[in-house]
């Protein structure tokens, strides 16, 4: 079998598509913000552009907004990074792609969890690595814990998200850093997706770099910061595998996008994001008091946009209900099973990255066909 046969296609795209051809449909099936970014920054960008900053920077990208990731982590986090330590990369997809080509030979495994994020899997098999995939449930709170990892062998890496998509759970600080500690002590890379960090609510998110250096952590513009198309991520790694991901980046993308990092500079708009994380925590508190009275949820959403709902009490096949639920009502979601193998058919997954006048409509649609 050729590794590529075991790529998953991404159904939430295909589920897009179809939905783009309705002209009332309710969107609750794709992670895009919908709230526009800080004005600034497209002041920027068109500045930019007027200065004719269109060719490449260095392959690490621009000092400048290193420099700024490093102050942010400073501010949020009250950790020091140096600038140094940071490459620019396009979007969080680039940098998940050459975090696992520095860190993992072919045959090599990396710890992942089902449910989870399918695209890790994904450039797992594209470079010839071995995705474990590790079941989680409402028994954990959807959380990796240091049982799992005792329960496994010859781990070279493991992978996690918080806030996770598609659950929405975030890792606790003694869990967080047990795990930590235990890949330490095993000489296993901890890889930290951290994403939807400004996306949390009622409670503080904690980045892997508070407890290790050695932590390798992931992030981008795409979602607490609204930049999706700018396709813009970061990386911040250990000194010693800066060069190695550097002669990466060079040879896959040479660097990231330039009009993107200018307009990256001036993302970091407090007032702006204070607004982003308020508008999607009264969002996620309607729609959650909304759906539980319908599906079963097992755990309340503390950061990302997501919901994710146990259908089993009106279908048996997430993928199918889901298609009833367009066809029928036009209401597009997400089924579970894009998301691993895990009782995945059970459950269909929710964003909310629109207005709450467009969620109540769905909801009112839901309730009309269900109830």
């Amino acid at each position: 079998m050729n590794r590529l046969d075991n790529i998953t296609p991404f159904l939430v795209m295909d589920v897009l598509r179809k939905a783009q051809a309705i002209p009332d449909v309710i969107h609750f099936e794709v992670g895009e913000p919908d709230i526009a970014p800080s004005p600034k920054v497209i002041e920027a960008i068109a500045k930019a552009t007027r200065d004719k900053k269109i060719r490449y920077t260095e392959s690490l990208g621009l000092l400048a907004l290193r420099e700024k990731i490093a102050a942010f982590y400073w501010e949020r986090y009250q950790v020091n990074i140096s600038p140094t330590r940071i490459v620019i990369t396009v979007g969080t997809s680039g940098a998940f792609l050459i975090t696992y080509a520095i860190l993992l030979n072919a045959g090599d495994k990396i710890l992942l969890t089902d449910p989870g994020y399918p695209c890790y899997k994904n450039f797992s098999y594209i470079l010839n690595t071995q995705p474990v995939l590790v079941p989680i449930d409402k028994s954990t709170d959807y959380q990796l814990t240091v049982e799992h990892l005792k329960a496994q062998s010859s781990i070279k890496a493991v992978h996690i998200a918080s806030p996770s998509n598609p659950i929405g759970n975030v890792y606790n600080q003694a869990t967080l850093k047990a795990l930590i500690d235990y890949c330490e002590n095993h000489h296993i890379h901890f890889i930290s997706d951290e994403i939807y960090h400004g996306l949390v609510y009622g409670k503080k998110a904690h980045t892997a770099l508070e407890f290790s250096d050695n932590a390798i952590v992931i992030n981008g513009f795409s979602k607490y910061f609204c930049l999706t198309g700018l396709r813009l991520g970061w990386v911040i790694l250990p000194p010693h595998l800066v060069r190695q991901a550097e002669i990466v980046m060079q040879n896959l993308y040479i660097s990231a996008p330039t009009l993107s990092q200018y307009g990256a500079l001036e993302a970091f708009d407090h007032e702006h994001l204070q607004s982003v994380t308020r508008t999607y925590q009264k969002r996620r508190d309607y729609l959650y008091n909304e759906l539980s009275q319908l599906f079963t949820i097992d755990a309340k959403p503390e950061g990302a946009f997501y919901i994710w709902a146990n259908v089993s009490q009106y279908a048996q096949d997430s993928l199918t209900f889901s298609e009833q639920l367009l066809d029928s009502i036009h209401v597009a979601t997400t089924s579970g099973i894009d998301f691993g193998k895990n009782k995945t058919h059970h459950y269909i997954r929710f964003a909310y990255t629109k207005e709450i006048a467009h969620l109540k409509e769905g909801v009112d649609r839901l309730k009309q066909y269900l109830l």
